[in-house]
């Protein structure tokens, strides 16, 4: 991998400013360019426009999506944002539709991505403490993981034939921050994944 496409899909609210989605895109692009990668950024605060945003994806060796986990979820501008990329993109640039055709009805659903080798990795920040997850005896998640959580979102990622990296995530932001030591574990995470390539 030598080129990575971040994505800061942080909104802002009058709660939260978005500084520590962008704190942690920031440590993400610093420690790539410092390590020979190329980079394109798009953040949701950001004008930006279809058929470029198409572009950096096909670019990209790896698509790093920083996002806070909003209602479960990704927040508004960035689901707006696939809404319109993403549909878009399934004329054969993201995919060719969903891979199944009139003439071969076996092809099954899911199956025409077009940006196979490709790899992405998703960064998140949790109000949720760490403890909420992967244990069944906690009544919300009932053991699942965050991954479990944003299953559709890989599942968007696989849609376009797409393979994870390793999930980093940030617990308890809100109410227990833990900034230093999240910090640490990233740059650590992200010597993992992205180590250097020259």
């Amino acid at each position: 991998m030598k080129k990575v496409f971040v994505i800061n899909g942080h909104e802002q609210y009058e709660f939260a400013k978005g500084e520590l989605n962008r704190s942690l895109t920031q440590m993400a692009l610093d420690h790539l360019v410092a390590n020979g990668y190329e980079t394109k950024l798009t953040t949701m605060q950001d004008e930006w426009e279809v058929d470029p945003e198409i572009e950096k994806h096909q670019w990209a060796d790896a698509v790093l999506l920083q996002t806070p986990v909003n209602w479960m979820g990704v927040p508004w501008s960035f689901k707006k944002y696939m809404d319109y990329v993403y549909s878009f993109g399934m004329d054969g640039r993201l995919c060719a539709g969903d891979g199944r055709t009139r003439k071969d009805p076996s092809r099954q659903y899911g199956t025409g991505g077009t940006l196979t080798g490709k790899k992405y990795m998703l960064s998140l920040t949790f109000n949720a403490p760490a403890e909420s997850f992967n244990d069944p005896s906690q009544t919300f998640f009932g053991g699942k993981s965050p991954d479990d959580l944003f299953w559709p979102m890989h599942l968007n990622f696989k849609f376009f034939d797409m393979s994870p990296l390793k999930t980093f995530a940030c617990h308890d932001v809100m109410k227990n921050p833990q900034i230093e030591y999240d910090f640490a574990r990233y740059r650590e995470h992200l010597a993992e994944y992205f180590p250097a390539t020259r």
